[in-house]
């Protein structure tokens, strides 16, 4: 089964407002995630410094090294997502110094957990082919759709080698193969 991005804006929000009342560390997981288009890896390993200046003020941009690629990656963060930040981080009294996403054992909480909490509220709520790897797919897609199709940025931003390769990704192949089937109704 390959993991696909939510096509669909109210089971976006629906499934933020499930995590929300009962994992809100979780449903910042996933906002970050569908809001940055981030893996899970950099998003868990964050800390409240990495977002924030010294005087709780949002810094102009994250900046990162991503985990898997090594490469530098800046992030401007929507008014959405800081607004959420903002509400999260003082909800959990978090500190400049807090993992984002601190684990009840100490450090941040681990992948294998975020993808199970995740999992389990997307099947809750019947959205298919869901796993930790959807929110990139889902900015991705959300991203392509809304700058007009435009696939040389998403490629940009996910380094990946051919626009075949990032429409893949983002699942819009598997789209217009669906219209394809729309379309000829003998």
């Amino acid at each position: 089964m390959t993991v696909e991005p939510i096509r669909d804006k109210a089971q976006i929000r629906t499934l933020y407002n499930h995590l929300n009342q009962s994992h809100p560390k979780y449903a910042m997981i996933f906002k970050f995630g569908i809001n940055t288009g981030l893996r899970i890896s950099d998003i868990i390993t964050l800390k409240v410094s990495d977002i924030y200046g010294s005087k709780k003020q949002f810094k102009d941009y994250l900046v990162l090294t991503e985990q898997k690629t090594g490469k530098l990656k800046k992030i401007k963060l929507n008014d959405t997502l800081r607004k959420a930040l903002n509400i999260y981080i003082h909800k959990q009294n978090l500190e400049l110094m807090d993992y984002l996403f601190p684990s009840q054992k100490g450090g941040y909480i681990g992948r294998i957990q975020t993808y199970r909490v995740l999992k389990h509220s997307a099947l809750a709520l019947g959205i298919e082919n869901f796993g930790t790897h959807s929110l990139r797919k889902t900015w991705g897609y959300w991203t392509y759709k809304l700058s007009q199709y435009n696939i040389g940025l998403v490629m940009d931003i996910f380094n990946h080698s051919s626009q075949s390769v990032t429409l893949r990704y983002i699942g819009i192949n598997q789209d217009q193969r669906d219209q394809l089937y729309d379309i000829v109704q003998l």
